[in-house]
């Protein structure tokens, strides 16, 4: 079943984002993950929610998306996420 990734990040270091931004996107593919949105403009059309920078991955199955959050390849660039942004994530499964 497919499983989704959705992440709100607020970063407080573009510059070193940008590092980020470019090396992560062959670790989620190798994992059979796909970028579906990727902070693009958004609003909130009900509630009080806040999000600041959106993102949404597609993986086959839940267990492929935490396989690529707990990749050795992708811990040191998750360490630089933590370091400078908060983030908040959620898997949740698809309906397929």
């Amino acid at each position: 079943m497919t499983a989704y990734l959705i992440g709100n990040t607020d970063i407080s270091d573009l510059a070193a984002y940008e590092g980020y931004k470019a090396a992560v996107p062959a670790i989620v593919a190798r994992h059979g993950g796909t970028y579906l949105v990727r902070g693009g403009a958004h609003e909130v059309v009900e509630g009080d929610w806040h999000p600041v920078r959106l993102v949404l991955f597609s993986f086959p199955n839940r267990a492929a998306a935490h396989a690529f959050l707990d990749d050795p390849d992708y811990a040191p660039w998750k360490a630089i996420r933590h370091a400078i942004a908060k983030t908040e994530l959620v898997v949740v499964d698809g309906i397929d």
